[in-house]
């Protein structure tokens, strides 16, 4: 459940995380909280009957249940996250951008409210299943501390770049971000999974140290036999009841073998013995710091591809397609759009890539029984009662462990062949040079991507959809038309940049910019057939009465020359130089080619 629920988190944590939050919300708050309210209902309602069908008393059918309404709060909160603008009602706790961690934070809290919302209605069954009482408030707390430690480097990693990122030291703000950063971020991550993360887990799950006694002494020898130590601590997970063993922590000090009571009063000495064998090759094969490696992985490389997949998106005709079609803001789209691969990235890497890699992981831990104790048959029977005890799950598979029974196989194989434990240590050790092989070439080709040239191709375009958009949303707000006006006359689109503009002045015909801009565009079009200087100098004069600055006086000269008028443009280009010394150089440069030109040359 555990591997489970962490691709459960990992997508909200991504959804929430890329998703920007919107200026304005889609819906209304009262709309959005009626939907919302609405949504659920509904989600409580398909709980409590998911859970009816487990009150038997099935713990198989209770697991498939929580399973299948895990997806659905995951589907809901991506609802909430784009449907409903959840991120826009919680932005203001990140303090205006300067804590996010606390914004990030609040949308974790929101899941585990769905999430609250299922374990209520799933009590009954649990009870029934589990055989014990507990009040809903207690319930939901256990649930909570069950799943907290999922979450909980994320949050970590977060407060500590959101705090790091508030010291008043610039030179410490450039290292975290030049690429030294990104490894002293994964410095604290380490440093905190190594020395603070177990023992708080320890906490959270209600773990306690086994008794001294026979049973612990015996646990304590074999493990020194094995140059192995660790404390060991009864794990009451689902109440003990569930029959499986665990290691944690990196660092001796702070390391912790769980065990729970099922399986101390299911295993022989000698099927207990092979448990920990499997435990403690998690250990000796490094298996813990790989888990690590694996996380780290995936951040190098999705940091990588992140940097290029706005740029792409720009410059496919898509974007703009799907912009049309869904009449929604640009950026809004191309953050959904840039967010998307790298959601289908994430959920591959962690089902199939780091799955690969937990499964021949598990199968290592399997194999040091053979040197532990020299044969897998302990091993093959704690196998067997496992899965007999726990439903006949012997032939189930899961994308994170190999199945039982062919844990059982390849055990049986490696008896018969030993060679085989070699093949599987090249197997993983191959693939994990491939993996850091793959990961390095990826980096380096995603640095060969000239992100700026991609940028200064596609800003127009994008400048483009972004206004027609603002105009969508405020057709009477000339500003939007002056600014496409512009945009259209930069790209040498002069008929669209004379409509346009010609639109604003209906809408404000006092505006001296305007005027001064279409003034400027009939006088020096490209096209010549648009040019219309007779025009042009009504609307310069119009400018200038509006507001008597250098540009709008050497627009104003210019159509005085078009119309033949040389002294009068002469006279102004002086007054402009006086007004502008800055650009005098420029005004004085006009001046000698009115004097010197006559109009039908190129302005």
């Amino acid at each position: 459940m555990i591997y489970t629920n962490l691709l459960y988190f990992l997508v909200v944590i991504f959804v929430f995380s890329t998703n920007t939050p919107a200026k304005e919300p889609v819906p209304g708050p009262w709309t959005a909280l009626l939907s919302g309210g609405l949504v659920l209902f509904f989600f409580a309602r398909i709980a409590a009957n998911f859970y009816a069908r487990c009150l038997p008393g099935s713990s198989r059918l209770y697991f498939s249940a929580e399973k299948k309404l895990s997806m659905l709060a995951v589907a809901v909160f991506i609802f909430f996250t784009y449907g409903l603008d959840l991120k826009y009602y919680l932005h203001p706790l990140s303090m205006d951008d300067h804590l996010p961690v606390l914004e990030n934070l609040a949308g974790l809290a929101f899941f585990f409210l769905l999430l609250s919302i299922m374990w209520i209605k799933g009590r009954p069954a649990y009870e029934a299943v589990f055989q014990r009482k507990y009040s809903t408030g207690a319930f939901i707390l256990s649930n909570i501390k069950a799943n907290l430690p999922i979450v909980l480097p994320f949050l970590v990693l977060s407060a500590a770049f959101d705090l790091m990122a508030l010291l008043p030291w610039p030179r410490f703000h450039a290292l975290l971000s030049s690429p030294w950063g990104d490894l002293l971020l994964f410095g604290v991550f380490v440093c905190f999974l190594a020395l603070f993360f177990p023992p708080l887990v320890r906490w959270l799950w209600g773990c306690k140290p086994m008794p001294q006694g026979p049973l612990r002494q015996r646990i304590e020898a074999f493990c020194s036999s094995q140059g192995f130590s660790s404390e060991i601590l009864y794990w009451p997970l689902f109440e003990g009841q569930v029959l499986t063993a665990g290691i944690m922590g990196i660092v001796p000090k702070f390391r912790y073998l769980l065990i729970t009571p099922a399986l101390l009063a299911t295993l022989d000495e000698q099927e207990l013995d092979s448990v920990l064998a499997h435990e403690i090759g998690h250990v000796k094969k490094m298996h813990l710091i790989l888990y690590i490696v694996l996380f780290f992985g995936f951040s190098i490389v999705a940091g990588a591809l992140a940097e290029p997949l706005p740029y792409l998106l720009l410059g496919s005709e898509t974007f703009y397609s799907l912009l049309g079609f869904f009449k929604t803001s640009p950026d809004a789209l191309l953050a959904v759009l840039a967010s998307l691969p790298l959601l289908v990235f994430m959920l591959i890497y962690f089902r199939f890539i780091f799955g690969y890699f937990i499964r021949n992981f598990e199968r290592q831990a399997d194999l040091y029984v053979f040197k532990a104790q020299g044969t897998s048959g302990p091993l093959i029977r704690s196998f067997e009662k496992i899965a007999v005890l726990s439903g006949n799950i012997r032939d189930e598979k899961s994308w994170h462990h190999f199945g039982i029974g062919e844990r059982i196989d390849f055990l049986e194989k490696c008896e018969k062949d030993p060679s085989l434990i070699r093949r599987q240590d090249r197997k993983v050790y191959t693939s994990l040079a491939v993996y850091f092989l793959v990961i390095l070439c990826t980096v380096l080709a995603m640095r060969q991507v000239d992100v700026e040239s991609m940028a200064a191709g596609f800003e127009t375009r994008y400048a483009e959809a972004v206004l027609e958009q603002k105009l969508q949303q405020e057709p009477e707000n000339s500003l939007w038309l002056q600014l496409l006006g512009d945009l259209m006359q930069k790209k040498a689109m002069e008929k669209k940049a004379i409509e346009a503009y010609d639109r604003a002045l209906a809408l404000n015909p006092m505006n001296a910019e305007l005027n001064n801009n279409l003034a400027w565009l009939l006088l020096t079009a490209r096209d010549k057939s648009v040019r219309d200087p007779v025009r042009a100098l009504t609307l310069a004069r119009a400018a200038a009465m509006l507001k008597e600055e250098g540009f709008i006086l050497d627009t104003l000269a210019t159509a005085y020359w078009a119309n033949g008028l040389i002294e009068e443009a002469l006279a102004l280009e002086v007054k402009a130089g006086r007004l502008d010394p800055e650009n005098r150089k420029y005004y004085r440069s006009r001046w000698e080619k009115f004097r010197t030109q006559s109009w039908n040359v190129e302005p």
